[in-house]
């Protein structure tokens, strides 16, 4: 697969030539070295077939017969179980606080550690990419996440188990930059929108299943027997990955910004950690104001660096672009409203209904089972519906979803929370395609994995801001002597309708 050097920023970089080109053109070369002068003849070509049979063991089966659709359900495989993991115990912390004798308040971290470990280290994964293969960051990252997922099956304490998390997402984000990369490489532009509808449905789906399905699995099994199941599957991906994937390639005299990275990491430490525990901690907190204080810091130092390196991590120049900057913004509202109207509706379930976990899992189905259905095809529609509408009406329905919660908060009968779910899945499941599309079609081939990894920064900060922001709005409410339970939900739930409609006026900023 080759790269148009010669497409215009703003352009839709399109691929030049099948991905199996390059295979042909590699064999045909091999056959011109060996041509022979045979005495008093003509030249002529011998086939070396000992030498190609030999060659042909060491080419991974994608270089020779290279499926697109091949590749992609490879990589989808292996990131949903990476992405699963995330939040697949948030439910289970009684449970396992109980077997390890440690308290619930110190196993918080299970969730939070690997979330914000994805969000700071996601930017180095996809730059390492586009410089050093995304094959080979995506395969580091799968035989990463596999090791930690079976240590966490045999963690003996707390402390380890929380390491053993963290440590695991923070190797295992490198499979979401490179998975959309090599998904990307695989398509052209006007093709991409139908494999990432079902690349978001994995990424973004795949977190939410764990969270649903993680109760009911510790509560049958036991927690450990979830990584002790994860763990074949993912060697098995691991395996099939390594034999599967293509090569991207390489980009040399070119380093990675070191200075960048880690000045961006200050500042999304500070976001991060400041919004997590002042939900905690409370806002006035020393170590919340110092947390929060980093944050511009980081920031200006961030721009600075990238104004004077000659290889920025994130080039600067891409947020003045309208195809690469509006797409990335409706990322952080959509992520906003859909992951903090999920943490708050099975809180309101069973404190406002009553219901028993293993109902309101039973619930909550119909947001990822919607999701999975309007990703693909949302993608399939691509090109028959413009991106605009298309994400417009995504992040649409998303505002509406939040204003139905908060309208029967104070009473959530049945069919309004299913109708409501149905919403939002529908929504997040339409849009997130279509942006992931425009902001890969917004750059050039090689930079494909920091674009997307930006991407996924911003989309993981509004997921982090929503889900604290709306909670936090929700228990301030209920604390209040005159609002009652149902009124401090409907509260955060306005709060939440309010900024995805922020998100709904930005999308009308797509490029159509």
């Amino acid at each position: 697969m080759t790269d148009r050097p010669d497409v215009p920023p703003e352009n839709d970089p399109v691929e030049a030539s099948p991905p199996a080109a390059e295979a042909s053109a590699d064999d045909t070369e091999v056959l011109t070295a060996l041509a022979v002068d045979a005495p008093g003849v003509d030249e002529e070509a011998t086939v070396p077939w000992s030498l190609l049979l030999q060659r042909r063991t060491r080419v991974p089966l994608s270089e020779r017969d290279r499926s697109p659709w091949l590749v992609t359900w490879v990589v989808l495989f292996g990131t949903f179980w990476v992405t699963s993991t995330i939040t697949i115990l948030a439910v289970s912390r009684p449970a396992i606080a109980a077997d390890l004798g440690v308290s619930t308040q110190s196993l918080v971290w299970l969730i939070s550690g690997p979330t914000i470990a994805v969000a700071l280290t996601g930017t180095t994964a996809g730059k390492l990419g586009d410089l050093h293969g995304h094959r080979r960051v995506y395969l580091i990252g799968m035989a990463g996440a596999t090791v930690f997922v079976a240590l966490s099956a045999v963690a003996w304490s707390g402390t380890s188990l929380l390491a053993f998390r963290i440590l695991g997402a923070t190797i295992g984000a490198a499979t979401g930059p490179s998975s959309l990369a090599l998904i990307n490489r695989m398509f052209p532009a006007d093709r991409r929108s139908r494999a990432l509808g079902f690349w978001s449905l994995v990424v973004a789906g795949g977190p939410v299943v764990g969270l649903v399905i993680g109760g009911p699995l510790v509560e049958a099994f036991g927690w450990r027997a979830i990584f002790e199941f994860q763990t074949p599957l993912l060697a098995i991906a691991t395996l099939i990955s390594w034999w599967v994937l293509p090569e991207t390639p390489r980009r040399a005299l070119v380093h990675f910004d070191v200075q960048g990275q880690a000045t961006l990491a200050v500042a999304l430490a500070g976001l991060l950690i400041g919004i997590d525990r002042a939900a905690v901690w409370g806002i006035a907190n020393p170590w919340v104001i110092a947390s929060f204080a980093l944050v511009p810091i980081g920031l200006w130092a961030f721009v600075v660096v990238e104004r004077r390196t000659p290889h920025p991590l994130i080039p600067l120049a891409w947020f003045r672009r309208r195809g690469f900057a509006i797409p990335v913004a409706v990322s952080f509202f959509i992520q906003f409203g859909y992951m903090g109207g999920f943490i708050l509706a099975p809180k309101m379930l069973n404190e406002i209904r009553g219901l028993p976990a293993d109902t309101i899992a039973l619930l909550m189905v119909p947001r990822p089972l919607t999701f999975a259905i309007a990703g693909p095809i949302a993608g399939w529609m691509a090109m028959r519906i413009s991106a605009r509408s298309t994400i417009v009406a995504g992040t649409l329905a998303l505002a509406l979803s939040m204003t139905v919660f908060a309208l029967i908060a104070s009473n959530p009968g049945t069919a309004a929370v299913v109708l409501a779910l149905t919403l939002s899945g529908a929504g997040i499941g339409a849009a997130q395609p279509r942006i992931s599309a425009c902001v890969a079609n917004s750059v050039s081939n090689e930079d494909l994995g920091i674009a997307g990894a930006t991407q996924q920064l911003v989309a993981q900060v509004g997921t982090t801001v929503g889900m604290n922001l709306l909670e936090a709005v929700q228990v301030t409410a209920a604390a209040g002597a005159t609002v009652s339970a149902g009124a401090s939900y409907s509260i955060a739930y306005a709060v939440g309708a309010a900024v995805s409609a922020v998100g709904v006026g930005v999308a009308l900023f797509v490029r159509g």
